[in-house]
């Protein structure tokens, strides 16, 4: 019953730009903390960025003012707007979701590269 669909992964040019959304269905949304990770192979899964059920975010040193992370509560939605891309962003990017329970989706694959 709980969905977490990740989209607009794909190749892109280092300095680009990639909008992630994660769709989410099964569960109240809005009172969950939403969070991207991501997993390069051969590294541990790391955390990207989140945003609080009250809008709060944090972010990864290394995606400081590149990545953006949002939240539409009213389409149960979590977006990553990514710009300025490097090689070292490729990676799976995985959506989440947690508040008592954690769910996760099945990611969906970055790759930045000339």
């Amino acid at each position: 019953q709980v969905q977490l669909v990740e989209s607009g992964g794909g190749l892109v040019q280092p300095g680009g730009s990639l909008r992630l959304s994660c769709a989410a269905s099964g569960f109240i949304f809005s009172t969950y903390l939403m969070s991207w990770y991501r997993q390069a192979p051969g590294k541990e899964r790391e955390l990207v960025a989140f945003i609080t059920n009250l809008s709060s975010t944090n972010y990864a040193d290394s995606v400081k003012g590149r990545f953006t992370i949002s939240r539409d509560n009213a389409k149960n939605t979590v977006y990553l707007q990514m710009n300025s891309l490097k090689p070292e962003d490729t990676a799976v990017y995985y959506c989440n979701a947690f508040f008592k329970n954690s769910y996760w989706g099945q990611g969906t694959q970055v790759t930045v590269s000339s």
